[in-house]
């Protein structure tokens, strides 16, 4: 069967080889490299190379067998899960959403066609932003991750060029997140910027801190600012100034804080006495502070987008507390 691809924007600057085993899953790699021997795939209808990055516009030939052409069905399971969706911004690039505490973000082991991935797909395929049959590798993505029992702001990205940069801003720390979270305790300073070692461990899928320096361990760096305190329990504004797995979770239980109603690194004891069904952390702002060229997202500069504070949960809840 001979068939003809051309190349959009969103599958441009890929590897050939790599575009071609996302596009096509019932291609063995073994079969794609021989047949990119062979010259039975070509770009523009020259011979390629397996390293050939595709371009914009390109056309790529194909004369492969047909069992090696199926795709993706047209059935797709993101038309299972919801369509709502907490819109904080978007634009033709980006979408900033509001997760509920509950949600996952990616499907799991335990996946039942509901995730913050899947209502996004859902909606942009009812909006004709998105269609499967038009993206042969490309889908809308996720820029960050949120635990299921986590509430705030997910990035996503509606192109590939977005991800690109997105991705990058978030590895370049150019995007500043800040989090408003209930922990246990008064804290004895209003202010303050915590140091310590983060260890995990993948098989208790939880983190230790330590105050010194240990092999293999990474540097956490956490500030906190106390906007409410009671004689029991402080409300904080949390900023991440490194990113790591239960960052905020782990090293404000590794001074004597653990967040009010984390079953993870807190106590039954003191979650029962507030009867929250999560642990009561929200990330509700991200600032974008470029110090780089951002491209088609340059206009993100200087932006600010946050949740109202009054539509959090576990704020309400803050001076019942006691």
């Amino acid at each position: 069967m001979k068939k003809t691809i051309i190349i959009n924007k969103n599958d441009a600057g890929q590897r050939i080889d790599k575009f071609l085993t996302k596009s096509f899953p019932n291609l063995p790699q073994s079969e794609l490299y021989k047949a990119i021997r062979k010259k039975d795939i070509k770009i523009n209808g020259k011979r390629c190379d397996i390293k050939d990055k595709l371009n914009e516009n390109d056309e790529v030939y194909l004369f492969l067998h047909d069992d090696f052409l199926q795709q993706k069905p047209k059935e797709y399971d993101f038309l299972k899960a919801p369509k709502t969706l907490n819109i904080v911004y978007e634009d033709e690039n980006i979408m900033l959403l509001d997760k509920k505490p509950g949600l996952i973000v990616h499907p799991d082991e335990n996946y039942h066609y509901d995730s913050l991935i899947a209502r996004v797909h859902h909606y942009l395929y009812d909006k004709k932003e998105y269609d499967p049959e038009d993206e042969l590798s490309f889908t809308p993505a996720l820029v960050n991750r949120i635990d299921r029992n986590t509430g705030g702001i997910v990035m996503a990205a509606k192109n590939a060029e977005a991800l690109r940069i997105m991705n990058q801003k978030v590895k370049d720390r150019e995007i500043n997140k800040f989090y408003l979270c209930v922990t246990c305790g008064k804290v004895k300073k209003k202010f303050d910027v915590l140091t310590g070692y983060l260890e995990k461990n993948e098989s208790q899928n939880r983190v230790y801190i330590s105050e010194k320096k240990k092999e293999g361990a990474k540097t956490i760096i956490t500030k906190y600012n106390a906007i409410r305190t009671s004689n029991k329990y402080s409300l904080l504004e949390v900023e991440l100034l490194t990113g790591r797995t239960h960052q905020i979770r782990a090293h404000l239980a590794s001074i004597g804080h653990p967040l009010a109603g984390d079953g993870k690194y807190g106590t039954n004891k003191e979650n029962k006495k507030t009867g929250f069904p999560y642990q009561a952390l929200y990330s509700y702002k991200l600032q974008f502070e470029f110090k780089t060229d951002g491209g088609i997202l340059n206009y993100l500069d200087g932006k600010e987008y946050s949740v109202n504070p009054d539509n959090i949960w576990f704020i309400k809840e803050f001076d019942s507390l006691g």
